[in-house]
């Protein structure tokens, strides 16, 4: 391959690469990003209905202070960059019977509307619960959330003994949420957060009560959508002289001496690189997708370590007789069937969750005049044998989920012609090598968080970014992951 190439090549553009793209560049390296779709964004995607942009993906933007310390890392501002719009409430919460919980962000109203719903007992409850969750993210912060992967004893010994064990890392989420809230409703309400990063929290550990915590510090609409970030990420890297390659899709990471050498496109045209920073799914790395030679730089996932799946629908579509919150959240009579199902039997839930995000009722937002951008969306198995669900199954979910829509009081009038549906199957094609799970490995028992690989892998030159590494799933948490992985590659590059 001749003299040894000095750019970092980053495989995927979606927020950890852009990120890790982003900051080399703006450290002086030479970045080229590969990525196999048309645009940036990964996961934050829209699609087109009835001839308007849908988001498809995440919906709202946490931990701010994140990203305006990554813009300014940079040479940047988010300020200047996007428009943010700070929400008030973190959604609507409803039972078919009309039970309903609109839940604000300010703590006092919060704790008023809990108390509304369930009794003063229960406020109580919520507010030892919100103590709980800051508690337990503060004792991760530092130590964990932004640092390179740490094993437990080293957390341990950077945080003390006392306050990992303050984390509660040996009980369940759900278990824990009980101590709180006796209430079954209560506790699928912040059960919630464990799906967040597709855990069942009846397995998941208590600690992931910090993304309760995160959410309370401010949820955030962007003006233009959520992939206005990944476009303000891309046009940030390129000001710092990263160069940008769409549809090119990077089909083997090239091995020589060692260590990383390159890559090799789906034409057969290899790039010579100093290091490669793959922004990826590690499941499709340790299963081969990108070249037999760098499969074992990562350990593989067996296929019941997935995290859930989902089925979901984009659409444009006119909602009667009220306005929706812009996250409304419909639970089911039984609390714990569907991760049971989901989690021990890998089937659809006989009757799921359905999450609807009304993305034209952001704060701020003057009221839609007519149909109106929806994104819906049930937790489904990620799909271990990669055959897509028979449609009569998609259709008897969507009818299920849609009933259990109306009977709530959203009733979305469907327009086929105007509706994208994307199942595991095609999530599975569209981020290949996972079965279609969208958040990494599931985290289901105290260690899973220390089982996800950090930014260096087991090949010299390779580094990982992306909701399937440390430090977890979501948007912020992989936009950390894209500065911990640029922060190795200084490292070890000089």
């Amino acid at each position: 391959m001749g003299a040894r190439s000095q750019v970092v090549v980053v495989i995927g553009a979606g927020i950890g690469g852009l990120v890790a793209s982003a900051l080399l560049a703006a450290s002086g390296r030479e970045v080229l990003v590969l990525e196999r779709a048309a645009r940036p964004g990964g996961k934050i995607r829209d699609v087109m209905v009835d001839g308007v942009p849908v988001g498809a993906g995440p919906a709202l933007l946490t931990l701010r202070p994140v990203f305006e310390e990554i813009f300014a890392q940079a040479g940047d501002s988010l300020a200047d960059r996007l428009q943010l719009t700070r929400q008030a409430s973190l959604g609507r919460h409803a039972w078919v019977d009309g039970a309903r919980l609109d839940l604000p962000v300010e703590p006092a109203a919060a704790e008023a509307a809990v108390g509304d719903f369930a009794g003063a007992a229960a406020a109580r409850g919520y507010r030892a619960f919100r103590d709980r969750a800051k508690r337990i993210h503060d004792a991760l912060e530092a130590p964990f959330l932004r640092a390179q992967r740490p094993g437990a004893l080293a957390l341990a010994a950077q945080s003390g003994l006392r306050g990992l064990l303050g984390a509660s890392p040996f009980s369940t989420l759900w278990d824990a949420l009980g101590d709180h809230f006796p209430q079954p409703r209560l506790r699928q309400v912040f059960a919630r957060v464990a799906t967040y990063v597709g855990s069942s929290p009846l397995q998941a550990p208590a600690t992931l009560m910090l993304v309760a915590h995160v959410e309370l510090q401010g949820l955030w609409a962007v003006q233009g959508g959520m992939i206005r970030l990944a476009e303000a990420l891309a046009d940030v890297a390129r000001a710092r002289g990263a160069a940008f390659r769409y549809e090119a899709e990077v089909r083997e990471i090239l091995v020589d001496g060692g260590r990383a050498s390159g890559v090799r496109l789906a034409d057969g045209e290899t790039v010579p690189a100093a290091a490669v920073v793959l922004n990826a799914d590690p499941a499709a790395l340790g299963a081969g997708r990108f070249g037999r030679a760098a499969s074992g730089a990562v350990d593989r996932l067996p296929p019941e370590r997935r995290s859930f799946s989902a089925i979901t629908w984009a659409m444009r579509a006119a909602v009667d007789g009220g306005a929706p919150a812009m996250q409304t959240v419909v639970h089911p009579d039984d609390p714990t069937a569907e991760y049971a199902e989901i989690a021990y039997r890998g089937r659809l839930p006989t009757t799921p969750t359905v999450t609807l995000w009304a993305q034209d009722r952001a704060e701020g937002a003057a009221a839609p005049d007519g149909p109106e951008r929806l994104l819906a969306m049930v937790n489904a198995p990620a799909r271990a044998d990669l055959r897509p669900l028979p449609g009569e199954a998609v259709e008897r979910c969507a009818t299920t989920a849609f009933d259990r829509l109306r009977r709530a009081g959203v009733p979305v009038q469907r327009r086929p012609e105007a509706e994208v549906v994307t199942t595991p199957a095609e999530f599975e094609r569209l981020f290949p090598g996972n079965g279609g799970a969208l958040y990494g490995p599931a985290v289901h028992g105290w260690q899973a968080a220390f089982s996800r690989p950090g930014a260096r892998t087991k090949l010299p030159g390779l580094y990982l970014v992306g909701g399937g590494t440390h430090p977890g799933a979501g948007v912020a948490m992989a936009a950390i992951s894209g500065r911990l992985a640029a922060a190795r590659v200084i490292e070890d590059r000089g």
